[in-house]
């Protein structure tokens, strides 16, 4: 009996052993961080198996695996989990490609930015839209936000062709109105929009050039107006003012000529280029080709009145 209780006791010896030389070799065959590929990190890390799952759908893994410096922002499964119930799907497999690909490449950019580069505004992607390349906001007075919905809960995985920041959300390629509703500094823009009913008319495909106030321009107006804001107007008062604002087509700052051009509501806009670009002789256009799937935004610092 002692015998036998001695063969069982070396055979399990010898299992853990064996399990512990497996482990180690399993351990020994895993490359640093540092020398793995973005798509190879993903590969590695459980918390990322839906992304792999879409990648790999979307035919994108190569691009992730190439040579480059990219800055992925990463989401986990979590998220991806989050994203499904929200479309009311099963997974990825209730998605094509074609879904897939611009909401993929809509998290990564072309340039490696680590943490201590990153600052707030607007950085241009790879995900290709209206011949130029979607815009995504990063707010950095907190933590590191993203159109003012996902966040970075990991910063600065460095791996051997880029950066990956690991996000809490999966970010979906903006229209114009989620463009203004990202940016804070269009809140009362937003309310307009609202107010007047316009939210699905500027959803559309469009394209559109947007030229949007700031809430400084709005307070100005409500100002001239004697008014205390956008309560005070009826929808039929805001809704020539809003759609004076939008030009047909999606016309970048390199594209925009001297000149008149037709806005949405019939009227038009007059644009000077030089020596400094403005609208209607005084108001001036204070930042450019913020870009969206459905159009272009352009800031302005003064509501512009029919």
């Amino acid at each position: 009996m002692k015998k036998q209780k001695l063969i069982l006791g070396m055979i399990a010896l010898m299992g853990i052993f064996i399990m512990t030389g497996c482990e180690k070799e399993k351990e020994e065959d895993m490359k640093p961080v540092a020398d793995m590929t973005i798509a190879e990190y993903a590969l590695s890390d459980n918390n990322f198996s839906i992304l792999v799952q879409a990648l790999t759908k979307a035919e994108l893994v190569n691009v992730l695996n190439g040579t480059g410096n990219f800055t992925v922002f990463a989401p986990t499964n979590a998220a991806f989990t989050a994203l499904f119930s929200e479309l009311g799907i099963s997974g990825i497999d209730a998605l094509t490609k074609e879904t897939l690909t611009p909401i993929l490449l809509y998290h990564v950019l072309g340039t490696e930015a680590k943490s201590s580069m990153i600052t707030t505004g607007y950085y241009n992607t790879v995900s290709p839209s209206q011949g130029s390349f979607l815009s995504l906001k990063v707010d950095v007075a907190s933590g590191v936000k993203l159109n003012k919905t996902a966040n970075v809960t990991t910063a600065d995985v460095d791996v051997k062709n880029g950066v990956i920041h690991v996000i809490d959300k999966v970010l979906l390629p903006p229209s114009v109105v989620d463009i203004a509703l990202a940016n804070d500094a269009f809140s009362i823009l937003v309310q307009a929009v609202v107010k007047a009913n316009l939210v699905n008319a500027l959803s559309a495909a469009g394209p559109f050039t947007i030229f949007a106030p700031t809430n400084d321009a709005f307070q100005a107006l409500f100002t001239a107006l004697g008014v205390s804001g956008i309560a005070d107007l009826t929808a039929a008062q805001l809704t020539p003012i809003l759609t004076y604002h939008v030009v047909s087509g999606n016309v970048r700052s390199t594209q925009l000529q001297a000149g008149n051009v037709p806005t949405l509501n019939g009227g038009s806009l007059s644009i000077a280029i030089s020596p400094s670009p403005t609208i209607n002789g005084s108001t001036g256009i204070i930042a450019t080709d913020v870009q969206g799937s459905n159009g272009v935004v352009h800031v302005i610092n003064k509501v512009l009145l029919p």
